[in-house]
């Protein structure tokens, strides 16, 4: 499995929007200037996000984005799937019930697909958002020096 630059991408602009929106919105061409992402292809993607419902838009002068839900509750699974789809890299006929698969009864490797198919999934699920923007913050304070960083 190999994710695009939509996923790279998207979940970059979702860690920068979640650490620097609160409770306002951050427009594109700043997420795009920290993240050297272009403002076009931003724009596609939090385009896809917002019909995921991750992120919203708020129109006219200080408009931008904020997220949708609360930081706790999108996980990077929301995000890879809602830019990229199914994040399965064996499509297997023999898990689906209704699949047109002839040799399902006897395959065998239909089980090696949905253990890899779970695991991704498993994986990605079980990592938040909050957690990346935690991760961010932290390498931020070690790079500027923590006294600078303390609440």
């Amino acid at each position: 499995m190999k994710l695009s630059t939509k996923g790279r991408y998207g979940l970059r602009a979702l860690i920068d929007l979640a650490q620097y929106s609160g409770e306002v919105p951050v427009s594109i061409t700043s997420i795009s200037a920290r993240q050297d992402i272009s403002e076009r292809y931003l724009e596609q993607l939090m385009s896809m996000m917002k019909k995921a419902g991750l992120v919203s838009s708020v129109r006219g002068a200080g408009g931008g984005y904020v997220l949708a839900k609360d930081v706790r509750e999108i996980s990077v699974g929301d995000v890879l799937r809602a830019l990229e789809g199914s994040l399965e890299p064996v499509e297997c006929a023999g898990l689906d019930p209704g699949g047109d698969c002839r040799v399902s009864d006897n395959c065998v490797t239909k089980y090696v697909w949905k253990r890899i198919n779970d695991s991704i999934n498993k994986t990605v699920d079980e990592i938040g958002l909050d957690q990346l923007v935690e991760e961010s913050r932290q390498k931020n304070c070690a790079d500027i020096g923590q006294r600078t960083c303390r609440n």
